[in-house]
């Protein structure tokens, strides 16, 4: 049954107790409330009372009213004019953005300003007011384990000589024009595979990651083979036609096998005598020159953990993957999502 991340109500709480006197099941309760077992253990935990009988004896009951009373006790408390607490509906739509969508607390508000949604709530609150409020144990379901994993950190890389040990396979970064750099310009490509299950899975996943916009495309593709990737790139090339030159100006890779094929990736599809794009491969070991594309690879983890037989994936799952990376909003744009402007970028196009 379809769970939603809700807080109970104080008819919710009188509801709970008559199901209780009755002899229903707590999973039956949960399913009843549409709520998760664990949030009807809690809930009777909060209410829990020892009873006088009249034969003097004692026993542990459930009082809807002490519940009650400790839940709007508990929110008045943690932290003094406790905003948040005054809009219930903020609160669920804070859970259901990190709980089921996998958002981080500055990406829900973010997200909420970004689309002007505000007056969708009675109240607003800001990213550090949201963490204490998950550090306190505000929400009835979201706790510190529900959250993203915080960012180790940053690495420190080792500067390379500026020597290129594939140089007879494709063009070095060094004579890769320099104001790709800036990120100004549309169309430029880092270009990465994400590995399987290590001696199980054959497929992998290829990612394209626009450096202005970090648009993603992500394909499974049959094996780790540079013919692989080329056919990939040619659907790319069958599906974008004209454009495809004009929206895949260069594409970076580093030195994997698969990227081995220079003349194969550059080659247009439709005359063999073409370029459709320019190919830059970085130097060994210097990951940092594809900087877009090792970030966007942690947020797949996300969805796929290293470890995961790739064969068992659908291409619903990596659509899905897919488009929650492209529609997860961006600090880095103001909250915008790299869809939008993927989108803008080629509406300028025409």
């Amino acid at each position: 049954m379809e769970r939603t991340f809700k807080h109970l109500t104080k008819a919710d709480r009188i509801r709970i107790e008559a199901l209780i006197k009755a002899g229903v099941k707590i999973k039956e309760i949960a399913d009843m409330l549409h709520v998760h077992r664990s949030t009807i253990y809690r809930e009777l935990k909060r209410g829990r009372f020892t009873a006088l009988n009249s034969d003097l004896t004692t026993e542990e009951r459930y009082s809807p009213d002490i519940a009650h009373d400790k839940y709007e006790e508990n929110l008045k408390s943690k932290g003094g004019s406790l905003k948040i607490g005054n809009d219930i509906r903020l609160a669920n739509y804070i859970e259901e953005k990190i709980m089921k969508e996998d958002y981080s607390p500055a990406a829900v508000l973010g997200e909420i300003k970004a689309q002007q949604k505000e007056s969708e709530f009675s109240v607003m609150i800001c990213t550090t007011t949201l963490y204490s409020y998950i550090d306190k144990g505000i929400f009835l379901h979201l706790t510190n384990k529900n959250l993203p994993v915080k960012k180790n950190k940053k690495r420190t890389y080792k500067k390379v000589k500026k020597t290129q040990a594939r140089a007879s396979a494709g063009e070095s970064i060094e004579k890769r024009p320099e104001e790709i750099e800036t990120r100004e310009e549309f169309g430029h490509w880092e270009m990465d595979t994400v590995k399987g299950k290590r001696g199980v899975t054959k497929s992998c996943l290829l990612v394209l990651s626009e450096r202005k916009t970090r648009m993603e495309l992500i394909f499974k593709i049959a094996n780790q083979g540079a013919a692989a990737v080329v056919e990939a790139l040619d659907s790319l090339e069958r599906k974008w036609g004209e454009q495809f030159p004009i929206m895949f100006k260069t594409i970076t890779v580093d030195n994997g096998v698969e990227f081995s094929d220079t003349e194969g990736i550059e080659r247009s599809v439709f005359d063999n005598q073409k370029k459709r794009t320019s190919f830059f491969y970085c130097h060994a070991y210097s990951s940092w020159e594809r900087g877009t594309n090792e970030n966007i690879n942690k947020m797949i983890r996300r969805h796929i953990p290293k470890g995961v037989d790739f064969d068992d994936k659908t291409d619903d799952d990596i659509i899905y993957v897919e488009n929650w990376i492209n529609s997860y909003p961006r600090r880095l744009f103001r909250f915008q999502t790299s869809k939008a402007l993927f989108d803008a970028e080629m509406e300028k196009l025409g």
